[in-house]
């Protein structure tokens, strides 16, 4: 049987207040702020516990899909017309307003899709890493969760029961 690189611990705690104490005595156990998060039913602000801020990149996957949705439409524009030349009148061959068309249809397809693809991405979705999770969270309960005990369980679990934790799951 192979040994667990990282355990998990889930702390279940009934007001805001110890919830933030609880990562106050987490950090000063020397837990990384990252590796610390708060679950809760209720949409509370970022920050509001004192957790660390999360960087995300969502705002790149629109750019890039609509770069590449920009460069398909024009490809296939350009493509279909040199290879299907219709000489109509003595007009140019590569009629510049009907191209406008499919590739401003090809710029808001590639950003939709990979904006959708970003959010997936960036929600880390889907959840492989089966971290402990208690029902009770939805029913109004706060979850405090260390995501890294690296074999310190013990001291992440004495940490969240000091704090006032309900119950602390572990995995």
């Amino acid at each position: 049987m192979a040994t667990r690189v990282s355990d998990a611990c889930l702390g279940l705690f009934s007001d805001p207040d110890s919830a933030a104490k609880a990562l106050d005595d987490l950090r000063a156990a020397g837990f990384a702020g990252k590796n610390l998060k708060v679950l809760s039913d209720t949409p509370y602000p970022e920050g509001a516990f004192g957790e660390d801020h999360e960087n995300h990149r969502l705002y790149v996957f629109p750019f890039l899909g609509a770069a590449c949705g920009i460069t398909v439409g024009l490809l296939e524009t350009i493509g279909t017309q040199l290879v299907y030349p219709i000489v109509t009148g003595g007009k140019p061959l590569l009629a510049i307003p009907p191209m406008i068309n499919v590739m401003y249809e090809g710029t808001m397809l590639g950003a939709i899709m990979f904006t959708v693809v970003g959010i997936i991405f960036e929600s880390r979705l889907p959840d492989l890493g089966r971290m402990p999770y208690d029902p009770r969270i939805s029913e109004g309960y706060l979850g405090v969760l260390v995501t890294r005990t690296d074999g310190r369980g013990a001291a992440a679990e004495q940490a969240l029961r000091g704090a006032g934790a309900i119950d602390v799951v572990t995995k």
